[in-house]
């Protein structure tokens, strides 16, 4: 393996060879993200096909009318008071008008149903289709059509919104327009402000800010083809989060690769040899750091959501080509721009040894002198961090989706304050025509169902009835409801009946989303165990750096969860987050613990078990504090997409590199080797280095 990196480390660096390869890859980078945009128009399925709504939305679609999906008009006086009936009548109007501006030919049987009163008269509904095949753009599109056609001609004092399942996917759609353009503006700037910080100089910053920046655009595009040929589809959240994980992991290696080229430009007065010695080095330390990313992202493949796996192939593909980028264009970069790059703190060949001093000597230092009683302050704060967790509620309706206002949303509410919450979303029931009476008798039956209507047969033997519950969409109370209507259902003999629905996809895609979470995550800590331990060759330190790593994790979540509901106000935190949180943070987190003990094992040799891991945290704290704290701030970015799930991965995500850039690699690790002692490098014969090079550990 030093062969090869020998070889490598001269081919980036050489005087001819570097020119060549920065060409070679700046136009393949340039020719991938000329490919084209992310196909981001269709969001993937959450629902596995085995999902009891996707199997009755199959047999729906046999039906004649399964090719239109509801568009609902709420009508509402702007003071409250009574309808009238001719308010009622301009209802039924601005339906047929909604109808008319869909564009279709065909009408759907609802179309020309006279709208609906509330029991009270302060609320009117009603109902138009759009094809159910749009999504994306082309949704959000018709559906601003017909909103505009809703209010066209609206007498005064009315106020009309328009909700519904398409209406609420085409405010989805609506809501990312610009969106991943802005991450991407806002991702850069932060990333561009903390790397000028971080390097002092008015030219550095550019050169990695330009190579990574170049490898999101061509990784997204790559990300989005190769997901494509996986038979899945990308979506704005998806593309989103490929980006923040492109640009942190790329500005995390580019970092490393920096800081190590510095610290060796201080011994060796020629920058190639210097560098040279810094791909040597760090070389094997990204590949095993991106491998450790790839390999937790495809244990998404796992999942029984689409979605899921969609996210797992494409965010692999992108942080391949961030360190391909990084290896190849960043070294041959900066071998044809010199030591001057670094202007104006020039490093000079003066041996400055940073494994001597500094502020994160002295921190572990005092660490190291008194490891029990850090564990277990350490072991506390940890715990009770991650107890947190239980306190808080998990899973979010349908209308707590959005963090910014939705007209959607806002109809839904007006017509659950004056009729059965469910009437803007009816569960859809399936079943043997043969069998109606039994079928009509269960459902009836069934507490938390406000009504039932025969909708029509397909004509080969099933029947169809819509279904009101007496709950809000995506609700802890619809869901019980459906979870007894099925039981009911399925016991009726010869029925054959299927529930599904919006409520009934909500509840199947958040199992689905549990059983995601019980394959993944230990798969994901398997993957990294490997690496770990092909990387170190040592069982106790690859074990115990995984167990560490995983309860920063779970603290992280814990606290995370905490603050995103009691400080920003979430109503709850979404079911997605865990899974996605526990991935990133044990992912991206044992990079820092890889780049810190594969110098704490250069170090021990010489300078013992103790003293290795202090000059190894005194020469990599900069730049992993750097690296996390410029992590932490690109995830915080996702703040900026207006869905609640994406703005708590960030705060979760976030926080938990921050703990364990401060807490778990300056304090948490030092203290557990210091513990351990040699034996933590067992059975490499570093575990015989206890008594070995005491320079620097007192």
């Amino acid at each position: 393996m030093r062969g090869f990196w020998d070889r490598y480390a001269e081919m980036v660096t050489g005087r001819r060879s570097s020119v060549a390869i920065l060409a070679i890859v700046l136009i393949g980078l340039l020719a991938a993200a000329g490919l084209g945009g992310e196909s981001a128009d269709q969001a993937p399925s959450s629902l596995p096909p085995s999902a009891e709504s996707a199997r009755a939305a199959d047999r729906l679609a046999e039906f004649p009318d399964s090719g239109t999906a509801p568009v609902l008009v709420v009508v509402s006086r702007t003071d409250g008071a009574e309808l009238s009936d001719a308010d009622v009548a301009a209802t039924t109007a601005a339906a047929q008008r909604m109808s008319a501006a869909r564009g279709s030919a065909t009408a759907a049987p609802t179309d020309s149903v006279p709208a609906q009163l509330s029991p009270d008269r302060r609320v009117a509904l009603g109902r138009a289709t759009v094809d159910a095949d749009l999504s994306g753009f082309d949704l959000t599109e018709q559906i601003d059509g017909m909103r505009a056609a809703a209010r066209d001609g609206l007498p005064p004092g009315l106020r009309a919104q328009v909700t519904g399942g398409p209406a609420f996917g085409a405010d989805i759609a609506d809501s990312f327009s610009g969106a991943n353009f802005t991450l991407l503006v806002v991702t850069a700037a932060v990333v561009a402000l903390l790397l000028i910080l971080t390097y002092r100089s008015p030219v550095l910053w550019l050169i990695p800010l330009l190579v990574v920046a170049l490898a999101d655009r061509a990784g997204s595009v790559l990300a989005a083809r190769v997901t494509e040929l996986a038979g899945l589809t990308v979506d704005g959240s998806t593309a989103g989060i490929t980006s923040v994980l492109v640009f942190g992991a790329g500005t995390n290696y580019a970092l490393l690769l920096v800081s190590r080229y510095r610290d060796e430009l201080h011994r060796n007065p020629d920058h190639r040899a210097a560098l040279r010695t810094a791909v040597r080095r760090v070389g094997p330390t990204v590949v095993a750091s991106n491998a450790t990313v790839v390999l937790a992202l495809l244990t998404l493949l796992v999942g029984v959501q689409p979605s899921t796996r969609s996210l797992g192939v494409g965010a692999a593909t992108g942080v391949m080509v961030a360190a391909l980028a990084v290896l190849t264009a960043l070294p041959a970069a900066l071998a044809l721009c010199g030591r001057r790059v670094f202007w104006p703190f020039v490093p000079r060949a003066d041996g400055h040894d940073q494994a001597e001093v500094g502020a994160w000597h002295a921190v572990t230092q005092r660490v190291t002198a008194r490891p029990w009683a850090v564990l277990a302050g350490a072991a506390v704060f940890l715990g009770a961090a991650a107890a947190l967790l239980v306190t808080v509620p998990t899973g979010l309706t349908q209308t707590e989706q959005f963090r910014v206002s939705a007209e959607s949303v806002d109809g839904l509410e007006t017509l659950a304050a004056h009729v059965p919450a469910g009437s803007s979303s009816p569960t859809l029931v399936v079943g043997a025509a043969a069998s109606a009476a039994q079928i009509e008798r269960e459902i009836r039956a069934t507490q938390g169902v406000a009504g039932l209507t025969r909708t029509g047969d397909d004509g080969a033997g099933s029947a169809r009835w819509s279904v009101v519950l007496d709950a809000e969409p995506a609700s802890p109370q619809a869901y019980t409801t459906i979870g007894e209507l099925r039981s009911r259902l399925h016991a009726v003999p010869g029925a054959d009946a299927l529930v599904g629905g919006p409520d009934a996809e909500q509840l199947d895609g958040r199992d689905a989303s549990d059983t995601d979470r019980s394959r993944a995550i230990p798969l994901i800590l398997l993957a990294v165990l490997a690496v770990l331990l092909i990387l170190l060759r040592a069982v106790p330190a690859s074990l115990i750096l995984v167990a560490v790593t995983l309860a920063s994790a779970l603290a992280a979540l814990g606290l995370g969860a905490w603050i995103s509901i009691h400080v920003f106000g979430f109503p709850a935190l979404d079911s997605d987050v865990p899974l996605f949180a526990v991935l990133f943070l044990v992912a991206l987190g044992v990079d820092y613990t890889i780049f810190l003990t594969v110098r704490a094992r250069e170090e021990t040799p010489e300078h013992g078990i103790r003293g290795g891991m202090v000059r190894a945290v005194a020469a990599t704290g900069t730049v992993i504090t750097s690296a996390g704290i410029v992590l932490a701030a690109v995830f915080c970015v996702l703040g900026v997409l207006p869905l609640i799930v994406l703005t708590q991965l960030g705060i979760v995500v976030g926080l938990g590199i921050l703990l364990d850039t401060f807490l778990v690699r300056t304090v948490v690790i030092p203290a557990l080797f210091t513990v351990v002692g040699a034996k933590i490098w067992w059975p490499t014969a570093l575990a015989t280095t206890s008594t070995v090079g005491q320079k620097g550990s007192s």
